[in-house]
């Protein structure tokens, strides 16, 4: 069974940058598709951006397009988030997530999750 540890995020000040990582372990990684979700209490797990298994290509939510970028090192079965320019309204639990199709936006049908890791922009 595949695992996700993420790992790197913390505080940062509004217009800052910061680099959250997940690393899996127990199955090839690269064939998996991979994906970054973020969640606020009481709300859904929004979707924010994916890679392709061979990480040729990308999505993003259209709030996060610009200043996120997400890629990743199948040799280090590690894939990352790069988020610059950040916003209070960044701020949320990210998750690493795998395994899904490029084109589902809904955690619901992803089924590899990470334990998630908290990022926030103060103001």
């Amino acid at each position: 069974q595949v695992q996700l540890v993420e790992s790197g995020g913390g505080l940062v000040q509004a217009g800052g940058s910061l680099r959250v990582s997940c690393q899996a372990s127990g199955h090839p990684f690269n064939s998996y598709n991979m994906a970054w979700f973020r969640q606020n209490p009481g709300k859904e797990r929004e979707f924010v951006a994916v890679i392709t298994a061979g990480g040729g290509i990308t999505s993003y939510v259209h709030s996060v397009k610009g200043r996120f970028t997400i890629s990743r090192d199948n040799a280090k079965n590690t894939v990352y988030l790069q988020m610059n320019s950040l916003k209070p309204e960044d701020t949320a639990v990210y998750y690493c997530a795998g395994g899904g199709s490029y084109s589902d936006r809904s955690h619901t049908n992803w089924p590899l999750w990470g334990q998630g890791i908290q990022v926030t922009v103060s103001s």
